[in-house]
């Protein structure tokens, strides 16, 4: 079979990256429509990452005269307007596939997903998000994250703090944890990256790039989100072997074990507490870093990811 053409917008810099990984192994290419200025959606091969020959830029007015076999959209703009305002009307009956990178807002129980096609697929990121969305009589499947971080960066632990990973903290208020953060800030030493992490006090925005390498001396890494899909960056920190300590809600539940590669719970002051004595004692943090690695390697590997996207593309342009 011919390797799979699929269409798909730049939404998530860092998921995009790691889908591109199959590309690179050449298990399927990517097209990203571009467009004067690169709005959102339309950045196509731009942000700070190593993007392969299998990642191809294409103009968004030329996309209805090219060869697609399978259409992936990845919000609900892209689904509701973006597909049908570059698609032919052939290319609208190719395969249809939505990755839902999010779990509900509106009610974690009760939301209707946007994408109602019983002849689409709709793909979730995490087991908590498919179970949480009404998908109606639209099929589903899972597809696991899977990260990777440079050949050579391991966890040392040797600083004596925790890191936390959050974009735009300081706007986004009790979902991803400002709260939480703030609070276990005046007991623990911890340090925010991320975009905006300086009006926190933070130490700012660090390119994917370098990330690993300046997470590698952290003690632990600490999750404040209360409600998200599980984050890349929690994947990444556990692949480079730090010890994660989180709120035991979402998919954070079957991530991280307790005693073996952190710490979960929903009690604050107990995580506090799980914090101090990585701090005291470097010996549990070696051997928490292990079990956040092993279980990492297990579960979040690149190539499971690459060949759960090939096989999934494979799938739907079958006859």
């Amino acid at each position: 079979m011919a390797v799979a053409r699929v269409l798909t917008w730049h939404i998530h810099g860092s998921y995009l990256c790691y889908l591109a990984v199959g590309a690179r192994l050449g298990r399927y290419e990517l097209l990203l429509p571009v467009k004067p200025g690169r709005p959102e959606g339309y950045g196509g091969r731009n942000g700070n990452f190593d993007w392969p020959d299998g990642v191809r830029e294409i103009a968004a007015e030329d996309v209805r005269r090219a060869r697609v076999d399978v259409v992936l959209t990845q919000s609900r703009k892209n689904w509701e307007l973006d597909r049908h305002e570059l698609l032919s009307t052939e290319q609208l009956r190719l395969p249809q596939v939505h990755l839902e990178h999010d779990p509900p807002r509106e009610a974690p129980t009760d939301t209707h997903h946007f994408v109602d096609d019983p002849s689409a697929l709709l793909v979730h990121v995490t087991h908590f998000n498919d179970l949480m969305w009404d998908s109606g009589r639209t099929p589903t499947m899972v597809i696991e994250h899977g990260v990777t971080v440079p050949e050579g960066v391991r966890w040392t632990g040797e600083r004596g703090r925790g890191l936390v990973v959050v974009n735009s903290l300081a706007g986004r208020g009790r979902r991803l944890g400002a709260d939480v953060f703030a609070r276990v800030r005046e007991q623990v030493p911890l340090d925010l990256a991320g975009i905006g992490a300086q009006g926190l006090g933070g130490v700012g925005d660090v390119p994917h790039g370098h990330l690993a390498a300046f997470s590698a001396p952290y003690r632990f890494f600490f999750n404040p989100i209360r409600y998200t899909s599980l984050g890349l960056a929690v994947c990444e920190a556990m692949m480079l072997g730090l010890p994660v300590v989180g709120l035991a809600t979402t998919e954070m539940v079957t991530a991280v074990t307790n005693g073996v590669s952190g710490y979960v719970d929903t009690s604050v002051d107990r995580l506090i507490e799980h914090m101090a004595a990585l701090l005291a004692d470097h010996a549990l943090a070696v051997r928490l870093s292990e079990g956040a690695r092993q279980t990492a390697r297990a579960r979040f590997g690149i190539e499971r990811f690459a060949r759960d996207w090939q096989a999934l593309f494979a799938q739907v342009m079958a006859p």
